[in-house]
């Protein structure tokens, strides 16, 4: 659904697209509201306006990102309450040096800081050997990691277990786009889906074995190759859109082999 789209919609028909995208009935949202079901249907209908309070206790027990819970507020009639302020703001110094923080502490290994659509915000000089070799097209504003990830030309191309990293993150993205009800996710997902490589079977499904935790992004690097796993990370209670929406992706080695190299390199 795009922005112009959600803009358009009335309260009512916002709250009930949330709460079917949530899977959740119009009785169990108000046994969790502390309201009846017949005032979530008049809710829904426009036969009934909430509160600026009932609309933010509902988009809390929805779930609703803080980006959506202002559109919520907007068409119920209130101002919008959580800002949205750039990364580079003076207000954000606080974030910036947890940042700076996070991804030095965590050299010599990568880590980066992506937005809700998977831009790239900042990383550790460890990161640049993703950017190895890679086209100056992806490198162009903003840089989307989850682009580089999976392009052919990017680390698609040297990824040797490409068939199963691809299905996880597009299967990642896939919810995400369902979850926060961004169609930039769902755009990009459709675009990731559709890049081909010749010779690479991508059906090819691997079987755990007994040894198996994770299932490692395994890249060839020169004659080298390197098995990492990835966590992620994300502010806690943050009142802020863009706060709310950073997350911090950090690549830990799999093997002594692994870390040994980027040791060996920093």
């Amino acid at each position: 659904m795009g922005a112009l789209a959600v803009q358009e919609m009335t309260f009512g028909e916002l709250l009930r697209s949330w709460r079917q995208r949530r899977r959740v009935s119009q009785l169990d949202l108000g046994i969790e509201a502390g309201v009846s079901a017949r005032h979530i249907s008049f809710l829904e209908t426009g036969r009934a306006r909430p509160s600026r309070e009932m609309v933010l206790k509902l988009a809390e027990e929805l779930g609703v990102p803080l980006r959506h819970r202002n559109r919520l507020l907007v068409c119920a009639g209130f101002a919008p309450i959580y800002p949205e302020r750039e990364v580079r703001a003076p207000e954000m110094h606080v974030v910036r040096q947890a940042l700076d923080k996070i991804l030095a502490g965590h050299e010599p290994y990568p880590a980066v800081v992506v937005d809700a659509v998977w831009n790239l915000v900042a990383a550790n000089s460890a990161a640049a050997m993703f950017m190895d070799g890679v086209p100056a097209e992806l490198l162009k504003e903003p840089v989307n990691v989850m682009r580089l990830s999976l392009h052919p030309d990017a680390m698609g191309g040297r990824l040797l277990n490409l068939a199963e990293v691809r299905a996880h993150l597009l299967h990642q993205l896939r919810r995400q786009a369902e979850v926060s009800g961004d169609g930039r996710l769902a755009e990009l997902h459709d675009e990731l889906a559709s890049y081909t490589y010749p010779g690479v079977d991508l059906n090819v499904a691997h079987v755990p074995g007994p040894g198996d935790i994770l299932v490692p992004l395994r890249i060839a690097a020169g004659d080298r190759v390197l098995s990492m796993f990835t966590t992620i990370a994300t502010f806690g209670t943050p009142v802020d859109v863009t706060v709310s929406e950073l997350a911090i992706e950090t690549f830990w080695p799999s093997d002594e082999e692994t870390a040994a190299a980027f040791r060996g390199a920093s």
